[in-house]
């Protein structure tokens, strides 16, 4: 089927979107008859349906994405040169107008059921590190257990190192430290982890008491060596206690193998899909993120909701200009006060350091079409489909409602995934317009090409092409082929940045404050 060479999305809309590249002369078909383009316009960016006086709004999905910085003629490319960002945030809300709850579906997948409760999607081991001074010792532990070694245990996935930059030098109980704990001690209860061991050098601030007192991170071991047997823990060893980098090294090879021999017993089961938490993230977005992949990954999101399970929202600074339509579906006036919360604080934060919300796009997103954040940010919560919002955490904090939720991150890739798998995401949903090439071990990330084209030229990387909306796919069933092939990630299927080996450096704590 051809392709029409431009896409009105709202009949208020007084731009569309070219779904080719427009040359000067060329005729394309707009809701008023036939506009010859006056500019070239590059595939993904808007072109002017009618005239745009100075200072008025471009809308675009039928909402306002900034303001004419000049006339645009009919036909004109509108992009940074004559459109910029002019965007107010709500401060106050007092009643909400949340949706009925979908339908309901009792659909199963196949996973882990872990003795502690809660299901996994997949059987690793890991290792984590609670600061920069033992990441290449838990390093050097992963590397023991190479593919030929790992052959002795066929049902485990693997054994990985999560490592990070930071543990040390920062206020003892400031945000920087809180956000680390909270997110390493994430990550030891995680259900795609049959077993974790902590390491740490023995001087660092982000002390495994600290972790056992703020997150319940119960230790393996007395401080004399003991082991407490009067309940189950994480084995912590700190490498100035056992002699340094060789003896921490063999110390943690052997409790690495004792878990590997347990984990090897797990064994999948059918388990209702109310226990899969799927993480919603975009990044290397382009001009057709809000158009295709969004709002496919957004009828998903609302089938997962439906089964009885959890859709995490996130990357705050990517909401922003769009906080006004998941304030409207928020449950309660105090769930939207959370949200509204959240975006104050990030506009203080980003204030500090002479920054505005507005310097998100990024230069690729802008090269790609997405001229303002509001234009980006309402393509982007369109990964959040249409039921109502639940809740709002904190970067990493545990996921327990069911449902929508929105969680609190940066909106750097590595970083905002990394808050949402420590908060218990068992499978990301990743859409992509410029090609990001992504995994996050021990979660599989199922990554959406937002066109065909990119799904053609990144096919090794790529797994669903949900630029067939483009061809005439309805969005609804592109939703249903994308929560059809989280089903089956999740039962063990593999993705495309698994079968790469992608996934091993992309554990990137969010940590706010300075370094002392």
């Amino acid at each position: 089927m051809s392709l029409t060479k431009l896409l009105c999305l709202h009949p208020r809309d007084n731009v569309g979107v070219a779904l080719q590249t427009l040359h000067p002369g060329d005729a394309v078909t707009v809701p008023q008859g036939t506009l010859a383009v006056q500019q070239a316009v590059p595939a993904g960016h808007k072109l002017a349906l009618r005239e745009i006086p100075a200072d008025s709004a471009v809308l675009k999905y039928g909402e306002p994405i900034g303001r004419a910085t000049q006339t645009i003629r009919p036909g004109e490319h509108v992009h940074s040169q004559n459109l910029t960002d002019e965007h107010t945030v709500i401060t106050t809300v007092e009643r909400t107008a949340p949706p009925p709850s979908p339908a309901s579906r009792a659909d199963t997948f196949d996973g882990y059921v872990r003795p502690q409760g809660g299901v996994g999607t997949r059987n690793y081991v890991a290792i984590v590190s609670t600061v920069n001074c033992s990441a290449s010792v838990s390093r050097m532990v992963a590397a023991k257990f190479d593919a030929e070694r790992m052959k002795r245990w066929p049902h485990v996935d693997g054994v990985i190192a999560l490592v990070h930059e930071a543990g040390c030098a920062m206020a003892f109980d400031g945000l920087k430290h809180q956000m680390l704990s909270r997110t390493l001690a994430g990550m030891t209860r995680h259900h795609n982890l049959a077993g974790t061991v902590l390491i740490g050098l023995g001087c660092e601030q982000n002390t495994v008491g600290y972790m056992s007192d703020r997150h319940q991170v119960v230790p393996l071991f007395a401080a004399d060596g003991r082991q407490l047997t009067d309940h189950v823990g994480t084995p912590v060893l700190t490498m100035q206690d056992e002699g340094g980098t060789r003896r921490t090294i063999e110390k943690a090879e052997a409790l690495v193998e004792e878990m590997l021999e347990q984990a090897n017993t797990c064994r999948r089961q059918p388990v209702a899909a109310s226990h899969l938490t799927v993480g919603l993230e975009c990044g290397g977005s382009d001009g057709y993120s809000g158009i295709t992949a969004n709002p496919a990954v957004g009828a998903a999101a609302d089938r997962i909701v439906a089964a009885g399970g959890a859709a995490i929202l996130s990357e705050t600074s990517e909401i922003y200009g769009a906080e006004h339509l998941l304030v409207r579906r928020s449950r309660s006036p105090q769930v939207a006060a959370k949200l509204l919360e959240r975006i104050e604080w990030w506009k203080g934060y980003v204030a500090m350091f002479g920054q505005t919300l507005d310097n998100n796009p990024s230069v690729g997103n802008k090269a790609g079409g997405l001229t303002t954040i509001t234009e980006k940010s309402l393509g982007a919560v369109s990964k959040s489909g249409s039921t109502a919002l639940e809740a709002v955490y904190e970067y990493a904090e545990p996921v327990t409602s069911r449902g929508l939720c929105v969680m609190d991150t940066p909106g750097f890739d590595p970083a905002s995934v990394t808050g949402k798998v420590a908060g218990g995401a068992n499978v990301i949903l990743f859409t992509t317009g410029r090609g990001s090439c992504f995994g996050c071990k021990p979660t599989p990330s199922i990554k959406i090409a937002t066109n065909t084209a990119l799904f053609e030229r990144l096919d090794e990387d790529m797994d669903l092409d949900a630029g067939t909306i483009l061809a005439g796919a309805a969005v609804p069933a592109v939703g249903e082929a994308i929560y059809q092939a989280v089903l089956r990630v999740a039962s063990g299927e593999k993705t495309k940045s698994e079968g790469l080996g992608i996934g091993d450096n992309e554990f990137v704590p969010w940590a706010v404050g300075p370094t002392l």
